[in-house]
């Protein structure tokens, strides 16, 4: 039976929740209607080319960095490049220093629990220039402990990359404490983190983050569209291109911008700062209704990440369903409406475990038995309601008919 068939059968869920916003998510009408008149009204044209529809088009890219400039605390509007996905954003902050700096290689220390964008470039400046890349250690809620750091950086090291909120168990680390070792200890080292699940959740100021080399955000994290992703690199950083082409008004990413998309974006960032407290109370309080009402609705749950949510992202809910697997747990809970993330948000298809679970202790089963909920500022007391319902449901059916049952040797 196909996927469609499966859900035909089922037919239409009495309420459809989705909290799956690692992936993908809402883009709310306003964003969508900020977009539509760029495709063909006004500023069609090319950014670089100097005629009204690439002028207007032109328009667009100034104007979402003087709003990124004004939100995040930046010097100046040269410091942020656009590209297409944070994944790119990374890449280019990876291998654009490692291109930069090859001839001198050196040390790239790396957390453990960073996303697959920063340890896979990593890994290849490692394999085609001769870095030495070193994981970083993190404890069992994810946090890189401030005294290690210091031991692993030393005067060969060229790059450290730590993000500021994990996007699987919503870690926030202290970037402006570890940037600071970092300079303390060699000043010439960059120190890159990955900003994509912080931002339009938690206050971020590169003014005092002044050890920040460079840092990534991306449109769908903040219900913008996909196709959006923005690298900060602070004034005097050595960066290179990974792309090689025509030159845009991106002197580090050539091609096209998607002048649509980048309107979309900019919309969405104006959406998400525009009552910006309001919005992070009203996910935090969903957020923690969701979690406290799991675990005390479904036996043997294990919560992924720091329990002190002082220390978490507002939005994030990880945990580990004992006796199921989470692939299993998201298509029960799908044919009822409930939409989530099973395991690694990127690495669920392929059935391995979330080497962020696996970083911070838990076994294989634990990892497997995980799924990752995100609440929005667009979600009702209803939607979170309506899931402490159908969970525990979903939970038993599948313990009912698995060979590792409560009782049983996991």
């Amino acid at each position: 039976m196909s996927v469609r068939e499966l859900l035909e059968a089922h037919g239409r869920p009495p309420r459809e929740v989705y909290f799956d916003l690692e992936n993908s998510g809402y883009v709310p009408r306003e964003v969508v209607e900020a977009m539509v008149p760029y495709f063909n009204s006004v500023g069609y044209g090319h950014p670089s080319i100097t005629h009204r529809p690439g002028w207007e088009a032109y328009e667009v890219i100034h104007e979402t960095k003087e709003l990124l400039s004004r939100v995040l605390g930046a010097g100046g509007l040269g410091e942020f490049t656009i590209v297409h996905s944070g994944t790119e954003a990374n890449n280019l902050a990876i291998l654009g220093h490692a291109l930069a700096r090859r001839e001198r290689r050196g040390k790239i220390l790396v957390s453990a629990i960073e996303h697959l964008s920063v340890i896979q470039p990593a890994e290849l400046a490692e394999k085609l220039f001769g870095f030495r890349v070193v994981r970083i250690p993190v404890d069992g809620e994810g946090f890189v402990d401030p005294g290690v750091l210091q031991e692993l950086v030393d005067r060969e090291t060229s790059l450290v990359s730590v993000q500021t909120v994990n996007h699987e168990i919503g870690t926030v680390q202290d970037v402006r404490e570890l940037s600071r070792i970092v300079k303390e200890v060699n000043p010439s080292a960059v120190f890159h983190t990955d900003a994509a699940d912080a931002f339009g959740r938690m206050p971020l100021d590169l003014r005092r983050l002044e050890g920040v080399d460079m840092l990534t955000i991306s449109s769908h994290k903040v219900h913008g569209p996909r196709g959006v992703g923005v690298l900060f690199v602070r004034e005097g950083v050595e960066l290179e291109p990974v792309l090689r082409g025509q030159l845009s008004s991106e002197r580090l990413w050539p091609g096209v911008e998607n002048v649509p998309l980048i309107a979309g974006f900019r919309k969405a960032v104006e959406l998400a700062f525009d009552g910006f407290e309001e919005h992070v109370s009203r996910m935090r309080g969903l957020r923690d209704a969701l979690v406290r009402g799991l675990v005390e609705r479904v036996p043997d749950v294990l919560l992924n990440g720091p329990s002190d949510f002082g220390r978490r992202a507002p939005d994030n809910a990880n945990l580990s369903f004992l006796y199921v697997e989470g692939e299993a747990l998201t298509v029960e809970l799908s044919l009822h409406g409930v939409y989530v993330a099973s395991g690694s948000a990127c690495t669920s298809r392929i059935l391995e475990p979330s080497h962020v679970l696996l970083a911070i202790g838990r076994k294989h089963e634990e990892a497997h038995g995980s799924v990752l909920l995100k609440t929005s500022r667009y979600h009702a007391v209803e939607d979170v309601e309506y899931a402490l319902e159908v969970f525990p449901k979903a939970v038993a059916r599948l313990r009912s008919i698995s060979a590792a049952r409560p009782g049983s040797p996991l």
